[in-house]
């Protein structure tokens, strides 16, 4: 049975029975699942190549508190807090312990445990700590240092580098003991007890963050440093929807997890090691995608973390230029020039996918990393992360490896992709046939490349808009649909959207009646059992054509992939695949922050078109960063309010712009200003959504955010 009281906290007196659902408490650089005798780091990798997986690092956390008199039990996951919490209530006392991944000080795990009598008593009150902890790991080979400041300490290397010549990972933690038993004495009416673990890559490191957490206990400002720092990841933004209860606690879910897999907003000095499908909790060997790093991370979580949270978008941005090596040795194995990035990810950019094929033809990589890219760009007009940030060797690289990978077909007068390439996950294909979304993706890749160049004034090789304004892009005139490759029969089986995603997120034009059959030839073929992400994708499809409840009910879809009580998703509707899945939440957050409200990112404006289904009555989306400014929106059936925050944290434009609202159909330009309420009705525009079939989507939307003078 669980609690619907207040949305933000999860609340259960039974812990799910398949333990892979318990609530994962992460922090950018450590991630555990509660309860768990396991946990991982950032960065720290064990196995060579396809072998390559997240080290299983040993967790002294791994602590159940047990009384001997019957009790009630309650767990609950605040994710307002990031706080974890067990309580068991008998009639002489309630004992209560609470788990977190510091928001702040990410090297710290923290345990709390609290003990308060119901009644005086001249006995004293006794629970039981039992602990499922052993100093050992299968990809790590520990060893016992000297105790520091009261605290036990293990140190340990990797057994193996993640590719010959490279270094094994080193791993010290340091964790105060944790006894058998606490006991609360006759006198006291109530006691506390705090247990932390320090983990870190060095032991100067792990002494130095243990000290502060001792120091923060000390001065009883651990938990309450950890708590602030939640909020402020909150007070920055937040989405809740005003209808259906379950809808609501899944957007909070979504948002909560995977803020967690993200250092914090302020500082993060350790490099950042990228967001895997499963989070940090995940990835052990075999498992959760091994805790590698897909396209998942740059196509579907990456989107609505970026359009709040600039500085969480350029730490992705930040592991993609951290893995440039590794990329431009992928590229030189397979015989072509510039950047491959690998399709699975570990620390150098080398390709650690198990299976070759994979590695070898999911190219499409390639054009995820640069759309990132070129978001971030468009979002914030922050040139340094190209400059100084060697950003441009992201882009430039990418453009490269496209241009050497194409052929000139004289018959059609199109260049053609050379090679092998995967097509949805289930067909692969020969080189006659290829895969429409990595087409896509090249051509938006090249024009970016060019559109880089021109803004930091750096010599573009011709070649980049040659290739990208004559490669193939497969359409079929006579259905007026796009098919999703070269020789596909219409109506055969497809894993997942991809075709789908030209519209959006690619932002390929077309008409809305070819948008509109390629969503009607795909929907029903699409696998009902593929991954979560894919139910997304088709809503958005239907947004933007105007049919809002029809794009409900596909989003109504993902419903079963959440796993109560604490909102952690499975891959597959069945509870299979990977756990705590961050790429289908980063889907469905789509939906919701790019489909209810229509928001595009366009090179020079925000573009929106807001519409609700009619189960919604209100979406508020509070902290839309764009061009160094915050925005408050809530969107109801037949208006919108916007609010520009007066002081905008985290701003990356070296200019100041103005904004302004363009209502598309008249042209009024409506000044935004700093902490006033704007607000735009526009039920006369619905009308407009019936003629839908008559325009081109780069002139769909209702209205425009736009920077300039007012």
């Amino acid at each position: 049975m669980s609690s619907d009281l207040d949305p933000y906290i999860f609340t259960t007196d039974t812990l799910p029975s398949d333990l892979r659902f318990l609530p994962p408490l992460a922090n950018g650089l450590l991630g555990w699942k509660v309860y768990n005798n396991i946990m991982h780091m950032g960065g720290i990798y064990n196995g060579e190549g396809g072998r390559c997986h997240r080290a299983d690092v040993p967790c002294p956390l791994s602590v159940r508190l047990e009384v001997e008199e019957p009790a009630e039990h309650m767990f609950s996951l605040d994710t307002r807090s990031g706080i974890f919490s067990h309580s068991l209530t008998t009639s002489s006392f309630t004992a209560s312990q609470s788990l977190y991944a510091h928001r702040f000080y990410s090297n710290l795990m923290v345990m709390e445990v609290l003990l308060v009598r119901h009644v005086t008593s001249e006995q004293p009150i006794t629970v039981s700590l039992t602990t499922s902890f052993t100093p050992r790991s299968k990809d790590i080979v520990f060893e016992s240092g000297p105790d520091y400041e009261g605290g036990s300490h293990i140190l340990g290397q990797t057994k193996t580098a993640e590719f010959p010549g490279a270094s094994c990972h080193t791993v010290h933690l340091i964790w105060t003991p944790i006894p058998l038993t606490l006991t609360l004495q006759p006198q006291q009416p109530q006691a506390r007890w705090g247990f932390i673990l320090a983990v870190a890559d060095t032991a100067d490191s792990a002494m130095a963050r243990y000290d502060e957490g001792l120091s923060l206990m000390a001065t009883g400002s651990l938990r309450p440093s950890h708590v602030k720092a939640w909020k402020e990841m909150w007070l920055q933004s937040t989405v809740e929807v005003v209808g259906p209860q379950d809808l609501n606690k899944a957007v909070i879910g979504c948002l909560f997890y995977l803020l967690s897999a993200f250092p914090f907003i302020y500082e993060h000095p350790s490099p950042f090691g990228g967001v895997s499908p499963g989070g940090l909790s995940n990835g052990g060997d075999g498992q959760d995608y091994w805790g590698h790093v897909f396209w998942d991370q740059d196509i579907w979580m990456y989107p609505g973390i970026a359009l709040f949270y600039p500085k969480l978008a350029r730490a992705v941005l930040e592991y993609r230029v951290g893995t440039i090596e590794g990329a431009k040795d992928n590229a030189q194995k397979q015989g072509y020039k510039g950047l491959k990035f690998p399709w699975e990810s570990a620390v150098s950019g080398r390709e650690v996918c198990p299976e070759d094929i994979y590695g070898q033809q999911e190219i499409h990589i390639n054009g995820d990393v640069t759309l990132a890219f070129q978001h971030y760009l468009h979002l914030t007009e922050d040139v340094s992360v190209f400059k100084e940030g060697r950003g441009s060797e992201v882009i430039y690289g990418v453009a490269d490896y496209w241009v050497s990978r194409v052929t000139w077909n004289p018959k059609d007068q199109m260049y053609h992709l050379l090679g092998k390439h995967l097509c949805c996950l289930y067909h692969l294909t020969d080189s006659q046939v290829k895969k429409k979304h990595e087409k896509c993706l090249l051509f938006v890749s090249l024009e970016f490349a060019a559109e880089l160049a021109e803004l930091l004034q750096h010599p573009a090789p011709k070649e980049w808009m040659e290739v990208a304004k004559r490669i193939k892009i497969p359409f079929d005139e006579r259905s007026q649909y796009h098919p999703e490759y070269d020789g596909y029969i219409k109506g055969h089986p497809v894993k997942q959207a991809d075709t789908v995603m030209l519209g959006y997120p690619l932002g390929l034009d077309m008409s809305a009646a070819v948008r509109r059959n390629d969503l009607q030839a795909y929907e029903p073929v699409t696998d009902p059992q593929g991954p979560a992400m894919t139910w997304g994708m088709f809503a958005i499809g239907w947004l933007e054509l105007g049919e809002a409840d029809r794009a409900q009910l596909l989003l109504d879809k993902c419903f079963s992939n959440i796993q109560g009580p604490f909102q952690v998703w499975s891959e597959s509707s069945d509870g299979s695949g990977a756990v705590n899945f961050l790429t289908g939440m980063g889907g469905f957050m789509q939906a919701v922050l790019f489909g209810y409200t229509g928001f595009r990112v366009r090179q020079d404006s925000l573009d929106f078109a807001p519409l609700l289904p009619g189960s919604i009555s209100e979406l508020c989306v509070r902290g839309v960063n764009y061009l160094g400014s915050q925005m408050d929106w809530l969107l109801r059936k037949e208006e919108v309010c916007i609010i520009v925050r007066e002081q905008a944290n985290g701003a990356f434009s070296s200019k100041s712009h103005d904004l302004q609202v363009v209502l598309k159909t008249s042209g009024a330009k409506i000044p935004l200003i700093p902490g006033n309420r704007t607000e735009i009705v526009f039920s006369c525009l619905y009308v407009g959504l019936k003629n839908y079939e008559i325009l081109t989507f780069s002139q769909s939307s209702l209205f425009k955010v736009k920077l300039g003078h007012v």
